[in-house]
């Protein structure tokens, strides 16, 4: 049965290479049709590659390299057979390439670790097919015996070893107290750094502030907190409501849903409201579709979904396309106050902060409030000072006043 080639899948057009992040495998190893292979970083998205048969599988890409659509990274033999396992042999020091011995009959992955580390693969335990030793074993090996070289060095002076004792090539490790490390800029965070420079530079971008007293939202969740999660299974926050708000003013203020196109004026008729996510792979901002027929229950499903998926890597180029406004939530990390940037080519992006509780002045007196700053970033170029303040100060209205967003006034 020929071999099964594994594939880098498209992954839209104009994505036309990545970085192949790390294996969930080893070679050698035995696969299942589906399992996750490899995990692939691209400028936009990161995601998993699966087997589509059953077998052995062969890598030909290592871990970190950069890799095209469409590239061969490994071969699945669908027979399943591994190589012909090697019979007893006497323990001892691995003899190296030049000599016959059971342990050619080891991938070759296997033999470069054991020729590198000086680890003999017919004294490791096989995790493989029919105990098949298999890279990952021979690598946890190679470092259990470098631990324990460093381990006998510091209780004893170093001994004189026979002559035809072969020596191990030394492992490069950070030094203790190293005062700086590097490693390549993924190409998820070299692309959203490059966005956010060009949204700097080509934009004329502004920042106005507003504060909001969280009361009327803060008072709905408490006393409808427990017939909503009964109901529907997952938490009322703030965000459903927060959404609800900018589709509003949205609708009140429509310049603020537009965009420049070279040298036109592209007007938004629809409301797909992209929400920032914090991942491990950095910034991502899935967009909600038709946030005006939603309800708050579906906003919040919504968002949680497309948020797991994308902290899971599990996101795809269309969960990222297609928003017309953008709102991000520094104020889960605490942040009081922020200037957030533009989200091109969207026009403008809500920020939201933490809910502090502040003495406020209401009807000639002082009382303590929960309130946020909010902070409205747009571009000059296209939106006036006046429909932006006017933007804010509708979100303000209907959060301080949820009932307007019943009656969409």
């Amino acid at each position: 049965m020929s071999l099964l080639e594994v594939k880098i899948p498209p992954m839209g057009e104009s994505i036309v290479s990545g970085v192949l992040a790390q294996w969930h495998v080893a070679d050698g190893d035995t696969v299942k049709n589906g399992q996750n292979l490899f995990e692939l970083e691209t400028d936009k998205i990161t995601s998993d590659g699966t087997a589509e048969a059953d077998g052995v599988i062969s890598l030909k890409v290592e871990a970190g390299a950069e890799v095209k659509i469409g590239e061969i990274v490994a071969t699945i033999d669908p027979s399943g057979a591994p190589a012909q396992e090697a019979p007893t042999a006497v323990a001892g020091a691995y003899p190296g390439p030049g000599s016959a011995s059971p342990a050619t009959t080891q991938s070759p992955a296997v033999r470069r670790i054991a020729e590198e580390a000086g680890v003999d693969p017919t004294g490791v335990k096989g995790t493989g097919k029919a105990g098949r030793v298999t890279k990952g074993d021979m690598q946890s090996a190679a470092a259990a015996a470098e631990s324990n070289k460093h381990q006998v060095s510091s209780n004893h002076k170093p001994e004189a070893q026979p002559a035809t004792a072969p020596s191990p090539k030394p492992i490069s490790a950070p030094s203790a107290g190293e005062r700086q490390t590097r490693k390549r800029m993924s190409p998820l965070r070299a692309k959203i750094a490059e966005r956010l420079v060009e949204a700097q530079q080509e934009a004329a971008m502004l920042t106005t502030f507003n504060e909001v007293d969280m009361s009327a939202v803060m008072g709905i969740r408490k006393k409808y907190q427990e017939a909503f999660v009964k109901k529907n299974g997952f938490k009322l926050g703030f965000m459903s409501f927060f959404t609800k708000a900018v589709v509003n003013a949205l609708k009140e203020v429509p310049g603020v849903n537009a965009q420049i196109d070279g040298k036109e004026i592209v007007s938004n008729h629809y409301y797909d409201i992209g929400v920032a996510v914090s991942t491990p792979k950095g910034l991502m901002v899935p967009v909600i579709r038709d946030c005006e027929t939603k309800s708050m229950a579906g906003i919040e499903s919504s968002i949680a979904e497309v948020a797991g998926r994308a902290r899971d890597g599990k996101i795809t180029l269309a969960d990222l396309e297609g928003g017309v406004f953008t709102i991000t939530n520094g104020g889960i990390f605490g942040s009081m106050l922020s200037t957030p940037i533009l989200n091109a080519p969207q026009s403008a992006i809500l920020g939201l902060h933490a809910i502090n509780e502040r003495p406020m002045a209401v009807n000639g007196e002082v009382v303590i409030r929960p309130m946020m700053y909010l902070a409205l970033s747009y571009d000059h170029r296209l939106v006036d000072g006046k429909e932006a303040v006017t933007f804010l100060v509708k979100i303000k209205e209907a959060i301080e006043d949820p009932s307007r967003l019943l009656l969409e006034i």
